[in-house]
């Protein structure tokens, strides 16, 4: 697929996906009219990349990160990782764990929310009156 079906299936820019394939996070083809051509995988590709850059990953980590989606956990070569970059990762799952212990409240608070809502409108024949 072009850059632009590539773009509006993921939500990315075709700037953006220049962007990835330029620090080596996303590969293309290139057709006899030097048109980028993109695999069909190319879209859960950009997904998670657009999921660890918007968790705050910096690209140089979703490039050592990325091997983990593609590849058997026991076929990943961890070649030049470096005490540093292993408690780099340490600090970013940390701190993705306390993301998502805040995403879950808020979630489950709007789900309460929304129940009392619900009930209320029920009660009231079809308008909700808190």
């Amino acid at each position: 697929m072009r850059i632009g079906e590539l773009a509006e299936r993921t939500g990315a820019t075709p700037r953006q996906l220049r962007f990835y394939e330029s620090c080596g996070l996303l590969s293309a083809t290139r057709e006899g009219n030097n048109y980028r051509s993109y695999a069909e995988s190319s879209v859960g590709r950009v997904e998670q990349i657009r999921g660890l850059l918007e968790a705050g990953l910096s690209t140089r980590m979703v490039g050592e990160l990325l091997p983990c989606f593609d590849s058997p956990q026991d076929s990943i070569h961890f070649v030049g990782v470096t005490p540093e970059m292993a408690a780099e990762l340490e600090r970013e799952r940390n701190r993705l764990d306390r993301l998502v212990g805040i995403l879950t409240r808020n979630r489950d608070a709007v789900t309460a929310y929304l129940q009392r809502l619900n009930s209320l409108r029920d009660e009231a024949g079809g308008v909700a009156r808190p």
